[in-house]
């Protein structure tokens, strides 16, 4: 058997005896999505090789702590302020030239970072990857276009177990070669070269077969929920969008810029923002438990940074464990993301109240151990629910917008974190613990809303 989603969606297609070729087309898409877990992988292995390192290197260009940290968020203002837009940006040109466009000039900005022999080249060398590392959230949208609903957590959370093996290998292959002399600069152009390997793959992907997969993908969901009038003018609109979508890349900047605001301007006109503030407060409580999570084990218990850190890498590895398990806990629940959301939120809240109240050790590794598992999870259910709420035509805008809400949070929990910690080194955890309920409070307060599970859209749709 063929593993995941794509050995399923081969099978309901050969069931069900019409449309495509049985064996023709199915498989092509399976490659298409077996690619971009491929994409996934790359991107955050390359960049996890770079950052860790890059605090180090700013300091040994002489720059103070308050210069370097001034340079640290700059890259997440211009992640908040462009990710709405880029994301916009990718439903309006496509999926492969935005794609394609984010990975070279990411690519562009690490070969910047391989050349900054000064603070202000470092600084440069941010820009373009501030503006522009959307790379997961297209993919991401991309996917959203090519599977349907039901096979969206399974592939969502392959995605993202993919891309987390990648962050776990990255800072070992970062870690090694800045032994050598030079080591940073060698690390930053292997991390533009992975870029532009990535970009690559991307161009050699068989579009083609995704935009006939995508096509019946819209075509079966209208089958299931409209009549055959609906269906018809579904079938036009998303061919029609197509067409356009196929021609935007090459028209005036300025068509661009104003389809973008519009498109954004649907979503803030949109019945989200109860989606929005729960990823919001959820983002902000896993931050808070994070930010002090070293210094705390260390006072708390009288730990030493390095098993901090194997804490730390250890729930990355059962994060990509519970990414791959997602498809059948989906199962288990149905298919209701609502549920399953609401019931990880809680789980998560709990396991936090649990850390902040720990006794001895082992307490914060139970708890570590579970919290990978509900935060995997958790994270790609919010993702789910939007699309499933917002509708699959402005995926990559309503993407982009969640990124922006997780950069505000970013922030915020820094300043939050260190208020707290005024009060005591379980400050932050118990604040993030009070979040958790707001965001579980507002879940329960609308969850008749999610009943139907898909049969809200955009209001201005």
């Amino acid at each position: 058997r063929r593993p995941g989603a794509a050995a399923r969606m081969e099978e309901e297609e050969d069931e069900g005896g019409g449309g495509r070729g049985a064996a023709g087309s199915p498989a092509p898409s399976a490659r298409f999505v077996r690619c971009l877990y491929a994409v996934g992988f790359l991107d955050l292995f390359g960049v996890s090789m770079v950052v860790p390192l890059m605090n180090l290197h700013i300091k040994s260009l002489g720059a103070s702590h308050t210069v370097a940290g001034i340079i640290g968020s700059l890259y997440g203002v211009m992640q908040l302020f462009s990710s709405t837009f880029v994301g916009c940006w990718s439903d309006v040109v496509g999926r492969r030239y935005s794609l394609l466009a984010c990975i070279l000039l990411s690519a562009l900005g690490y070969f910047l970072l391989g050349n900054s022999t000064t603070v202000f080249l470092f600084a440069v060398s941010r820009v373009p990857v501030g503006i522009f590392k959307h790379t997961l959230s297209i993919s991401k949208a991309l996917l959203s276009d090519l599977v349907s609903e039901r096979d969206r957590p399974l592939v969502m959370g392959r995605f993202n177990a993919a891309s987390s093996v990648g962050f776990i290998l990255g800072p070992v292959v970062g870690g090694y070669l800045a032994e050598f002399e030079g080591g940073f600069y060698q690390t930053s152009f292997i991390c533009a070269s992975i870029f532009l390997l990535n970009g690559g793959l991307v161009w050699m992907l068989p579009w083609s077969e995704e935009n006939t997969s995508n096509r019946d993908h819209y075509q079966d969901k209208g089958a299931n929920s409209f009549s055959a009038k609906s269906n018809h003018d579904l079938h036009l609109k998303s061919a029609t969008s197509r067409a356009v979508t196929n021609s935007s890349f090459f028209q005036s900047p300025w068509i661009q810029v104003a389809a973008v605001l519009k498109k954004i301007k649907g979503i803030a006109c949109s019945n989200l923002w109860d989606v929005f503030l729960v990823r919001f407060l959820m983002s902000v409580a896993i931050l808070l438990y994070y930010s002090n999570f070293t210094l705390a084990l260390e006072e708390r218990f009288g730990v030493k940074p390095l098993f901090a850190g194997y804490l730390m890498s250890y729930s990355s590895a059962l994060g990509v464990l519970a990414g791959c398990l997602l498809g059948s806990i989906t199962r288990l629940y149905r298919h209701n993301t609502y549920r399953l959301l609401l019931h990880s939120s809680t789980f998560t809240c709990v396991l936090i109240l649990l850390y902040t109240s720990a006794l001895s050790i082992w307490m914060v590794i139970l708890s570590s151990t579970f919290l990978a598992f509900s935060t995997t999870i958790g994270r790609t259910c919010i993702i789910d629910l939007e699309l499933t709420v917002g509708g699959n035509e402005a995926s990559g805008t309503l993407l982009g917008v969640g990124q922006s809400v997780t950069s505000v949070g970013r922030i915020i929990a820094p300043l939050l974190s260190g208020i707290a910690q005024e009060f005591s080194p379980c400050g932050p955890p118990s604040l993030a613990v009070g979040l958790a309920l707001v965001a579980i409070v507002i879940m329960n307060a609308n969850k008749q809303k999610y009943r139907s599970h898909g049969s809200v859209k955009l209001k201005s749709q």
